[in-house]
């Protein structure tokens, strides 16, 4: 992004509500156009983030004054950084990983997470810092199409992690369909074979981000759930109560009940098995994870999944209903909290509108959305673009970060915060 322009010389304020901070602006009168920069460039506007964030969180009328001086040119630090020669340690240390368990509740409960990477590669590490510990463990999976300086990019980061590592199965356009179900269990088989122990596993996709901290997500898997698998969803019913574009991801316990047009199956399910519909995505015990690899049933309505439009949306419902499958919840409906969404058919009743904008029914998050996301009880929201809207994902993720520094019941590294000035410390006036 070029440096910051006024177009006439002079004192340019830009007064915010609830912020009460005067910007001062370099009058910038170039013979011909900037080049973009190659360096880290940070928010130019003299604001602390943390203040111009909390502005935004409590939903002050900020957003449409700021929002043209502000704009982060995403990525650049992190890319800068990924880019520049060094060892692992240093890698860590710059793009601010926290190294050590924050407590030894956490240490002793270990997660793993399955990611499919969204194509901005800083959107990704963005994620992966987010939710990562040292306890845990990841599974990566890279999209087969994905351009050779991508992979290659991804794979040098993961590898100076030891619980960080690429699928050894990489299926093409995972994000929908038969190969999207596919890649959880390729990276599935990875999990329960590596030296990692872990309790649960989590799925998330490139355009997930967290709200809640690795503790609170503990917090809530141990006391709502008791050893019980986390799958929204429904029976499948015989007649829609509406339908939606194929594109739709998922229903909403407030909503009517999406049914993707299988339109009646072409094969009976194997097993007389009764298909449930519901979420993608999942929160699942080892134990399920196992039985899932393992059990007859599983195997056979994979196979049986080939036939059917979206399979991933009643492959996990369907088998976590079974009374006999670890950790089942067989009587569960709409239940768990999973991730935060803002359908374009729930405005006015599940949320106040998107304050961004949709994509395909689903809202891509603006700066306005940022209070109901914070004030979601989810364990992630969905849907981000960063290079749509920058300070939209970088807000959350300070906020993020200052969550889980403050319950950390160890000493603190320097390096795990994020800076808290503009690159050009221009402190406000009051």
């Amino acid at each position: 992004m070029s440096r910051l322009r006024a177009t006439q010389p002079g004192l340019l304020v830009c007064t915010v509500t609830g912020v009460l901070i005067f910007l001062c602006v370099r009058t910038l009168t170039p013979e011909k156009p900037e080049e973009e920069p190659t360096h880290p460039v940070a928010v130019e506007c003299g604001f602390y983030p943390d203040e111009l964030c909390s502005a935004l969180f409590e939903g002050k009328g900020v957003a449409p004054q700021i929002a043209k001086f502000c704009k982060i040119p995403h990525g650049s630090e992190i890319l800068a950084y990924l880019h520049t020669p060094g060892n692992c340690s240093q890698t860590a240390q710059r793009l601010r990983f926290i190294t050590r368990p924050l407590s030894a509740e956490e240490g002793n409960f270990p997660l793993a997470y399955i990611i499919t990477p969204p194509k901005e590669l800083a959107m990704f590490v963005q994620l992966l810092r987010a939710i990562y510990a040292p306890q845990n463990v990841y599974c990566i999976h890279v999209d087969d199409k994905a351009q050779r300086k991508y992979k290659a990019a991804v794979q040098s980061l993961v590898s100076c992690f030891e619980n960080v590592f690429i699928s050894s199965k990489r299926q093409k356009a995972a994000s929908a369909g038969l190969t999207r179900l596919q890649t959880d269990i390729n990276c599935m088989r990875d999990l329960v074979h590596s030296k990692f122990q872990w309790n649960y596993v989590i799925n998330l996709c490139g355009e997930d981000f967290p709200i809640k901290t690795n503790k609170e997500i503990i917090h809530y898997i141990r006391s709502k759930w008791n050893d019980k698998n986390v799958t929204p969803g429904v029976m499948q019913p015989s007649t829609p109560k509406h339908k939606t574009s194929q594109s739709h991801p998922e229903s909403s316990p407030t909503g009517g009940i999406y049914v993707p047009p299988n339109e009646g199956f072409k094969r009976e399910p194997p097993h007389n098995l009764t298909i449930y519909f519901g979420s993608a995505y999942y929160v699942l015990r080892r134990k399920f994870v196992d039985f899932i690899l393992t059990d007859v049933r599983a195997k056979d309505m994979l196979l049986w999944s080939r036939d059917i439009h979206s399979p991933e949306r009643h492959y996990w419902v369907t088998l976590n209903r079974l009374r006999d499958a670890p950790g089942a919840t067989p009587d569960a409906g709409w239940e768990g909290d999973v991730r935060a969404i803002k359908w374009r058919s729930e405005e006015g009743k599940g949320h106040d509108g998107c304050k961004g904008h949709y994509v395909q029914d689903t809202c891509v998050y603006g700066l306005g959305d940022l209070p109901w996301i914070i004030g979601s009880p989810s364990l992630f929201a969905n849907k981000f673009e960063p290079s749509a809207d920058p300070l939209v994902v970088t807000c959350l993720e300070r906020r993020h970060r200052l969550k889980v520094l403050q319950q950390a019941e160890v000493s603190v590294d320097p390096h795990w915060r994020f800076q808290q000035q503009s690159h050009f410390n221009l402190k406000p006036s009051h």
